[in-house]
């Protein structure tokens, strides 16, 4: 039987941004960055409110489509509760279609925050981290940034179909504790890019060889990220999908090869346009110059923890 929320609980939720791919692990490797969304929701007595700050207030529907609000619709049914009226606010730090993850960390955000106020109700109703995991990679398709975001640090993610007509598919991540020497800095561009755009851009067959070069890259890069960054450099090389994103990424191409040129790993963040550099060196002033002179806004991220909620 659905319980229906009491007016006035209020639960905010503080959620992280992420990468995916790291290089090599296409739609599996992934890393929350400290960059943060914060939603807040509280409970009333009829209808629906919904007010937006920061990144994408003006591009984002201010309404029930609006993805935070769907998640949280999403996740109230699946706790088996209900809210009579909601006042939302997003107030959002993660820039849109950047590759960094602002649609998984509003899916994210959504169900944190449902789950936080049907916790309020009972404790008992509380979804686990692998039932987040699996909710917030059903609005993606992919696991990859929304697990990062429950998560936290680095995941290494991987779904299954269930064989079951019309069921989705089964959605899971295990947490990497990121060495701590590795320093992640962001390298954001002013234009935007589209997933669906760039994945239209890969082919559907590769070759065995790049293949296996991946398998072989995406294993040491869990080594890199975890115990050896001194081998980040060759465990963030790709052969599946960034030299055939790069025709509708110039700039981004072009700063990936001169960070590397530097002795600097960087790839793709996502699907782009952001560049993602990992070093344990501090990130050169002279680049820094150089980014920002292209347009690009440097931003030195650490990596965070999972979604939390107050």
């Amino acid at each position: 039987m659905t319980q229906t929320l009491p007016a006035g609980l209020t639960v905010t939720a503080r959620v992280p941004a992420s990468t995916a791919n790291l290089g090599p692990g296409f739609d599996t490797l992934g890393m929350a960055l400290a960059l943060y969304d914060e939603i807040t929701v509280t409970t009333t007595d009829a209808g629906l409110t919904i007010r937006v700050e920061g990144e994408g207030a003006e591009d984002v529907p201010w309404g029930p489509s609006h993805l935070v609000v769907r998640a949280i619709e999403r996740g109230l049914e699946s706790i088996g509760v209900w809210a009579d009226g909601l006042d939302v606010v997003c107030r959002n730090a993660i820039p849109h279609s950047r590759g960094l993850g602002s649609s998984a960390s509003a899916a994210v955000g959504g169900l944190a925050v449902a789950n936080g106020l049907a916790s309020k109700l009972d404790p008992a109703l509380a979804l686990t981290q692998e039932q987040l995991v699996q909710l917030s990679s059903e609005f993606e398709g992919h696991p990859d940034n929304a697990s990062a975001s429950v998560l936290g640090g680095a995941v290494v993610s991987w779904s299954e179909d269930t064989g079951v007509a019309d069921s989705p598919r089964t959605y899971a991540a295990v947490r990497l504790d990121v060495h701590p020497d590795i320093r992640v800095v962001a390298l954001v561009p002013s234009e935007r890019s589209s997933t669906a755009q760039t994945r239209g851009l890969l082919p559907e067959l590769v070759p065995h060889a790049d293949a296996a070069f991946n398998v072989s890259r995406g294993a040491l890069a869990v080594v890199a990220l975890t115990s050896r960054p001194d081998l980040l450099m060759a465990a963030t090389e790709d052969r599946l999908h960034q030299s055939q994103r790069a025709s509708a990424l110039p700039l981004t191409t072009r700063w990936i090869e001169t960070l590397r040129q530097a002795g600097i790993a960087a790839t793709v963040s996502g699907a782009g346009p952001t560049v993602l550099a990992l070093s344990t060196m501090a990130f050169p002033d002279d680049l820094r110059a150089k980014a920002e002179a292209d347009g690009l806004r440097v931003l030195e991220l650490g990596v965070a923890d999972g979604v939390q909620v107050g």
